[in-house]
């Protein structure tokens, strides 16, 4: 029986009690050792002389949610893990907010840590997600990823 692809989107930012909610649920697994944890934060940017005040997350949900579970599968099979979490943003995320909240946990922190890392570097460069800066003038251009 085939897993069906977890949702790992949620509208607008992810909240800092949410996150934290997240890692005290994990208190009550006594096999885990540590966890590797990344916050993707919006930067004001200043672009051409216009400051970034948020940034309008679109994605091919279907897809995205499709590439994920592949990706998380993967994952699992490399890295000896209890748990994996991934929660991206779509709508409107203004700077200073938490866009992205990936969370891994392991028996060891090595793995925890490596995985965590891997995940954020495969969600940028193979999930269709796409942001849209919105500068403090209204204006708009779409992101790059670095």
């Amino acid at each position: 029986m085939k897993k069906e692809p977890k949702n790992i989107f949620t509208q607008g930012a992810i909240e800092p009690a949410f996150i934290a909610e997240s890692i005290a649920g994990h208190s009550s697994k006594k096999g885990i050792g540590g966890h590797g944890i990344f916050l993707g934060q919006i930067r004001e940017d200043i672009v051409e002389g216009k400051a970034v005040s948020a940034i309008e997350y679109t994605a091919y949900e279907e897809m995205a949610l499709e590439k994920m579970h592949e990706i998380r599968e993967q994952i699992f099979q490399k890295y000896p893990l209890a748990c994996l979490h991934v929660y991206h943003s779509l709508g409107t995320v203004r700077a200073g907010e938490i866009c992205l909240f990936v969370f891994t946990s392991s028996k060891h922190r090595t793995a925890a840590m490596e995985s965590c890392n891997e995940l954020v570097e495969r969600i940028k460069k193979e999930l269709p997600v796409w942001g849209k800066e919105i500068f403090d003038d209204t204006s708009h251009q779409w992101k790059t990823n670095k």
